[in-house]
């Protein structure tokens, strides 16, 4: 995979993992509840149930551009409506939203347990891999040109919310992303937004 696409894939997963929603939300509650190891396993758990999600996509893709490219293009464009009503949603979305979070009583085995199935219970993602990675598979790409594109998803996934889990670890970064979530989400609505567009022009 050439650099720049590469980058771009980098770009766009960063962005999928960044905006708002339960599993940030999940993050947010292990980490206020049980403190900085219980957001950190929460967020690496979280990882692999994405990671299991972009292998199926990688690898359906690919037999579906190889064998259906009339259905793999209709996928395209669901996946572009589907993106489209997110960045439309984040775009509307006021202050708060998921991070407004209680803490609540946690371990690090509960922590494990919810950050893979936030993953895997959200069959949104299917779909938001779906429409991303449509933009990087191509029939004729290697395995390792595959793993690549899951283990990218993956890890930038698993490094952002450590991250979160570490950052959020002090009290009083919360209230700053509480106090300018609105701007999160408008910023979040308008790449998703994009990513729609270029994902219709390219069926």
């Amino acid at each position: 995979m050439p650099l720049n696409l590469w980058l771009s894939l980098v770009a766009l997963c960063a962005m999928g993992a960044m905006s708002p929603g339960p599993s940030l939300a999940m993050v947010l509650r292990h980490t206020l509840a049980g403190g900085r190891s219980s957001g950190v396993v929460a967020g690496v758990s979280h990882a692999f149930g994405v990671g299991i999600y972009a292998a199926a996509t990688a690898w359906g893709l690919g037999a579906l551009v190889a064998h259906y490219p009339g259905a793999f293009r209709a996928v395209m464009l669901l996946g572009a409506v589907y993106l489209a009503w997110l960045g439309y949603k984040a775009l509307r979305s006021g202050h708060g939203g998921a991070l407004e979070i209680q803490g609540a009583s946690t371990s690090r085995s509960m922590a494990a347990r919810d950050g893979l199935l936030v993953a895997l219970a959200n069959p949104k993602l299917i779909l938001f891999f779906v429409a991303l990675l449509s933009q990087f598979i191509t029939p004729d790409m290697s395995e390792a040109g595959r793993w690549l594109v899951v283990l990218t998803a993956m890890v930038i996934d698993g490094v952002w919310y450590v991250l979160v889990a570490l950052v959020l670890s002090h009290s009083r970064v919360l209230p700053w992303l509480q106090a300018r979530s609105v701007w999160i989400n408008r910023l979040t609505g308008v790449v998703l937004l994009a990513l729609a567009l270029r994902v219709v022009m390219g069926a």
